[in-house]
């Protein structure tokens, strides 16, 4: 424990719901829920006011519009969110060398490090011109906390929402935590927090009474004995700069259940080409694949395949994931899928000249499906599956609709300029035409074919800020 409140948690304010609130003048101050919109989606983030309703993160898309029936629905532009979070990164970035992104919109950074705070009077005034930086750079909020310790600095930043700082000063730990249920702890998720509840321990004060000894015979050594240092105040985790990554995976979740099994290696080789897509983009590689099937029952299988060194090949990794699809049995349905690579490096150590000659090989063969109409499944000398293409059918006019023209998504118009996707169906798709510096704007309706509108790069929240690709 530090003897001043130099580590700094930052935790930007219902970050994709705020960013889409700053893009679209026309929903500020009205309630916003970002996720997915189909049927099995999930709650990503939700606006204040949208909260107000109950709606939050994880919760069932489904549940979500039951609360919120009027809320602005939308899609997660990830490539925007990513865009702007690293402008955030790199503000704090200039506080200290030690900075540990925890996701897009939270991080640690320690103070001491950088040089710019050594008490709590120094420390408040970098975590003020931290967030006045913020706002002027990305016209989005952030909350700060500030205290002697990760644990204590996350609280004090959830303490500080929306908008605000609080700082906690060292020695006063054990009265802040003494009341506050078990659950503010880190590593006391729902199974944990119930166990104790048990054994009737609800809250902070009520573990340390509880003793270290009890807390070993409930949780095991190592749960037991750092829940009650934590529970005391004490938690001397660093702030560390670099975390490695131990895997890379992607995995969808379907409206309907899959049961046609060429459809669900279709969909295997798309995750698969998404995954070395993210594996790349990270500069890495790895050993171990990982296919993830989520059946029609919820009960989830996986199954992994280790090969004889890195890859970042896409053919390799498509054909590893087949061969791992031929050992689960999807008769019954399955509603999620995910493929996963593990094991990372930064270097391969594939045979590169198989690595070309198999893509090669799919390449031609995926030509000639294409002639053909349906590609033919060649075999290995092995008997694995090298590939496979099957020509899809035209989309139906609904899928076009789905597919370009989401809730929140960027459009510009030949004639009325840049704008944003309201709502889609029937061919129809509405669009309200507005930018962030703007007043809200009209709203208009065209075709889904209209060649004047096309799908567009977001626009930056405030002259000269961050854009991304539209997700």
């Amino acid at each position: 424990m530090r003897a001043a409140p130099t580590i700094l948690h930052l935790d930007m304010d219902a970050f994709f719901a705020a960013a889409e609130q700053a893009s679209k003048p026309s929903l500020r101050g009205k309630p916003v829920v970002v996720g997915g919109l189909g049927p099995r989606g999930v709650v990503a983030t939700a606006s204040y006011e949208a909260r107000r309703f109950g709606v939050h993160s994880a919760m069932p898309m489904a549940q979500a519009r039951r609360l919120a029936p009027n809320a602005a629905y939308l899609v997660p532009r990830f490539a925007f969110y990513r865009a702007i979070s690293g402008q955030v990164m790199e503000l704090l970035g200039r506080l200290s060398p030690l900075v540990e992104p925890l996701s897009l919109d939270e991080a640690f950074v320690d103070l001491e490090a950088g040089g710019v705070a050594d008490d709590a009077a120094s420390a408040r005034a970098a975590g003020e011109l931290l967030r006045r930086d913020i706002l002027t750079t990305t016209g989005l909020t952030g909350s700060v906390g500030l205290a002697g310790s990760k644990m204590l600095a996350k609280i004090a930043s959830e303490e500080a929402k929306p908008d605000g700082l609080v700082l906690i000063e060292p020695g006063t730990e054990r009265e802040l935590l003494g009341p506050r249920s078990v659950r503010i702890i880190p590593g006391v998720g729902p199974a944990t927090g119930e166990h104790l509840r048990r054994a009737g321990i609800t809250t902070v004060a009520e573990v340390v009474e509880a003793g270290e000894d009890e807390l070993v015979r409930l949780l095991g050594k190592a749960h037991g004995a750092s829940l009650y240092l934590m529970a005391l105040g004490h938690d001397d985790r660093p702030v560390v700069a670099e975390r490695d990554a131990k895997s890379v995976s992607v995995e969808d979740t379907f409206d309907v259940d899959l049961h046609d099994r060429l459809r669900i290696r279709l969909e295997v080789e798309r995750l698969a080409e998404r995954c070395v897509a993210r594996l790349r983009g990270s500069g890495h590689s790895g050993r171990t694949i990982v296919l993830k099937v989520r059946r029609y029952d919820f009960s989830t299988l996986t199954r992994s395949e280790t090969l004889r060194g890195p890859t970042d090949d896409p053919v390799v990794v498509r054909e590893a994931a087949a061969r791992l699809l031929d050992l689960v049995d999807t008769t019954g349905g399955v509603r999620l899928l995910g493929v996963g690579v593990s094991g990372l490096a930064d270097y391969t150590q594939e045979d590169l000249f198989a690595q070309a000659e198999a893509r090669a090989e799919a390449e031609a063969q995926a030509e000639a499906g294409a002639a053909d109409g349906v590609g033919e499944e060649r075999r290995t000398e092995d008997g694995a599956v090298a590939s496979s293409v099957v020509a899809a059918a035209p989309p139906t006019a609904t899928e076009r609709v789905e597919r370009r023209w989401a809730p929140g998504l960027d459009v510009r118009h030949a004639v009325h300029g840049p704008g944003w996707v309201q709502g889609s169906g029937i061919g129809r798709v509405t669009v309200r035409f507005e930018e962030p510096t703007s007043a809200p704007g009209r709203v208009r309706t065209f075709s889904v074919d209209d060649p004047e509108l096309e799908p567009s790069d977001p626009l930056p929240l405030v002259p000269g800020g961050a854009t991304g690709a539209a997700a």
